[in-house]
């Protein structure tokens, strides 16, 4: 709907169309919310599942590495679904099918069924999720509100997985009475947890019905090939939407190094305990709804992608940061610069879908190019499993995860030129 219609339209029929549009965005945050906790447990938890799972971290990273391929099969096609199902139907079946793999992880199966369970998740939240739940915020957005409603949808999401995780490490806390039995048990709990949430929401969102979609705006209703691969020769001629790719990429990287804060602290030589560093990094993700919201007002209230350049720069310099603050044996200053680069890392998270509004895509095309985004900036999910599990296994202690986090900031500072080279773009099309 573009902001001439809505200004046009009676105040009631406004309000409804914000009801509808808000009132989705909510169902979509608590989807969203509740579907990846589960399959990122290695961000509170790694060391216990080490244990529990009697797993190393090579394995455990040839597990993400699974995941990640799984992902990386599944994004062009989850795009091509997204245009031709409606996105509520996917979503439920996502989060059922998550569940069902959930309360199987639950019972801390075998190595090889453990490879079987995160190939599942890879296609739960990969193949019928991802691109119905990007395209589906994009189309309610109205004129000006891309940075808002991904801000919200990332923010709001990181809420409902905070709030879990609260409970979860309560739970863990509660049940854990030894590290090499009450662990395991905790953990099991906790995956409970989730797969219970992932079912009752997969039944909420099957019972309910579609509300109107909002129109395409007009801007965006242009004439358009035919066939998917005729529209994705057209998608592979906009440099813009490959300038997004590179910062999805690039940033992607910042996010998947908090995976590894938690056993982080274990080992830095500050004396954490698993639990100490488990409420640390739980601490760190109540920062996801104040950044995803707060980058996305930020980005709509100057721009996009100059909040999204100061984002990916000042992450770079944290990631640096937190490589020397154990040197100075503060527990302190090290909590804080893990809470920053949260705070950081979710303001880009909540800010690099919403410059996609820069490309200009067709709306019937949008799935498709969500598709083709989440293939190359997503496949840090095969790539970077790899990387850490090689490293620490070879490096044992806090050396490993140094030279992890210096690939990690490197890449980083690359997303921050990629988005300047997407300013510079957009302002020479505007000025022309």
């Amino acid at each position: 709907m573009t902001m001439k219609e809505t200004m046009e339209m009676p105040a009631s029929s406004a309000a409804g169309s914000r009801f509808y549009r808000y009132g989705q965005l909510f169902l979509l945050v608590l989807a969203a919310g509740a579907i990846y906790p589960v399959l990122y447990l290695r961000q509170v938890y790694q060391s216990i599942m080490l244990v529990a799972l009697g797993i190393d971290n090579e394995q455990l990273g040839y597990l993400y590495s699974m995941l990640g391929l799984a992902f990386m099969l599944s994004y062009l096609p989850s795009g091509w679904l997204a245009d031709r199902i409606a996105p509520r139907i996917l979503i439920s079946v996502s989060l059922l099918g998550t569940s069902a793999l959930a309360w199987w992880y639950a019972t801390l199966p075998a190595y090889t069924s453990l490879l079987v369970i995160f190939c599942g998740f890879g296609v739960t939240t990969g193949l019928t999720f991802w691109a119905a739940l990007l395209k589906r915020v994009k189309v309610l957005a109205g004129a000006g509100e891309q940075g808002r409603f991904f801000g919200v949808l990332d923010g709001g999401r990181g809420l409902v997985e905070a709030l879990l995780a609260t409970a979860a490490i309560a739970m863990f806390a509660y049940f854990s009475g030894s590290r090499d039995t009450g662990a395991a048990i905790g953990l099991g709990y906790v995956i409970k947890l989730y797969a219970a949430c992932c079912l009752v929401l997969g039944v909420l969102l099957a019972l309910l019905r579609d509300p109107p979609s909002p129109a395409q705006p007009a801007e965006l209703s242009v004439a358009a090939p035919r066939s998917t691969l005729a529209d994705l020769s057209y998608l592979a001629t906009l440099p813009e939407l490959w300038l997004v790719t590179a910062i999805v990429f690039c940033g992607y990287h910042f996010f998947w190094a908090t995976y590894s804060f938690s056993a982080y602290l274990e080992e830095s030589g500050l004396g954490l305990s698993a639990t100490a560093a488990g409420v640390i990094t739980t601490i760190k993700l109540w920062m996801r709804p104040l950044g995803g919201a707060g980058g996305g007002w930020l980005g709509d209230r100057f721009t996009n992608v100059g909040v999204l350049i100061w984002a990916l720069s000042l992450t770079g310099l944290g990631m640096l940061g937190l490589l020397v603050a154990p040197l100075a044996h503060s527990v302190a200053l090290v909590v804080v610069l893990v809470i920053a680069i949260g705070l950081l890392t979710y303001s880009i998270r909540g800010l690099y879908w919403a410059v996609l509004d820069q490309c200009r895509i067709p709306e019937r095309m949008t799935g498709l190019a969500i598709g083709v985004i989440s293939v190359v900036g997503y496949s840090p999910d095969v790539l970077l499993p790899l990387i850490n599990g090689k490293v620490t296994q070879a490096f044992p202690g806090p050396l490993g995860y140094q030279l992890y986090f210096v690939y990690i900031a490197v890449m980083g500072s690359l997303g921050a030129l990629a988005a300047v080279a997407l300013q510079r773009r957009v302002a020479r099309r505007k000025a022309s």
